[in-house]
């Protein structure tokens, strides 16, 4: 039996369109849904040949290309259990403005973890539901919904996206495949190829013939030397607080004195040492009463504490 709906020959998606749907796929913490949008184009294959027989003229062909979609936050967004479409639920969650041309809705897509890469009994439902309700609605009405459907191209796309992670969760894998509904006697979702537009070696030349559609600003100069010039005093003036700190953490070690104390000459300065050794156990004195005193404001914060716990429990 023939097929009742045209069917796509080529079917494409631009690459950050597919990374933006696979992000919020990860992103949520349960299984999601949504709509589809998009355009298509009807053409005609060329029958020039050099053959002096005419060939047949060839059969128009379609090719869709998926340019965004629409997502809630949980699943059955707009079907029920039985995969029957609900037509207020997609009202709900189109857009609330509309651009011109608006896109057309070409299907929809459902994102699962860890399950077979294959469409369920219940989205084969949906795909015949949404493609047959939506066909039946008039064109041209001041329903909102007319704006996104186009009776030359039925919504018969559906894309079926799966995450999965290892038990060390070291490796994640995105899976992803169209399908399209050939609505025969007894309607099948059929496996498309989908093209993913700028990704792959095809399109490496469209980026090294890349080139800026206008230069860069000139900055002006005198702003610039100006904040430059008081850039370099403010770390001029930095550097030389930060050296006088660090002057005053060593006084008493400069380096000169510190090598008259290593040699054959060291056993004239017993004085130099003795004095060294004197400051270097005030310091560590000095630190040690310091780490006391700390020590005992800390045991003394935690007897408060403590007796603030007992108190609470009392009242309690």
């Amino acid at each position: 039996m023939e097929d009742e709906d045209p069917q796509f020959q080529n079917l494409s998606i631009p690459g950050p369109t597919l990374a933006s749907l696979i992000q919020r796929s990860i992103s949520s913490s349960t299984d999601i849904d949504g709509l589809l949008f998009g355009h298509v184009t009807h053409y005609t294959p060329s029958s020039l040949s050099d053959s002096p027989t005419p060939n047949p003229t060839p059969s128009p062909r379609l090719t869709a290309t998926i340019t965004s979609f629409l997502s809630s936050s949980n699943p059955l967004s707009f079907y029920n259990s039985l995969g029957i479409v609900h037509l207020p639920s997609i009202r709900r969650i189109l857009p609330p403005s509309i651009v011109h041309p608006s896109p057309t809705i070409l299907g929809f897509f459902i994102s699962r973890r860890s399950t077979p890469l294959r469409p369920s009994m219940r989205e084969h439902a949906i795909s015949c539901s949404l493609a047959q309700t939506l066909a039946s609605l008039p064109t041209n009405t001041d329903d909102p919904l007319s704006h996104f459907i186009s009776p030359s191209s039925p919504p018969h796309l559906f894309l079926l996206l799966i995450s999965s992670s290892s038990p060390s969760l070291s490796i994640h894998t995105h899976e992803y495949r169209a399908f399209q509904l050939r609505r025969t006697s007894h309607p099948v979702l059929d496996p498309v190829s989908l093209h993913v537009i700028n990704i792959g070696p095809a399109f490496r030349s469209h980026y090294g013939a890349f080139c800026p559609s206008s230069p860069f600003p000139w900055l002006p100069f005198g702003t610039s030397l100006e904040e430059a010039d008081r850039e370099s005093l403010n770390r001029v003036r930095r550097t030389s607080k930060e050296q006088q700190g660090l002057d005053a953490c060593a006084e008493g070690f400069e380096l000169g004195r510190l090598s008259r104390l290593i040699g054959s000459e060291a056993g004239n300065y017993t004085s130099e040492v003795e004095c060294l050794y004197s400051k270097m156990l005030a310091k560590l004195e000095g630190l040690a009463m310091a780490v006391e005193k700390s020590s005992a404001r800390v045991l003394d914060q935690e007897n408060r504490n403590i007796k603030l716990q007992c108190k609470i429990s009392g009242i309690e």
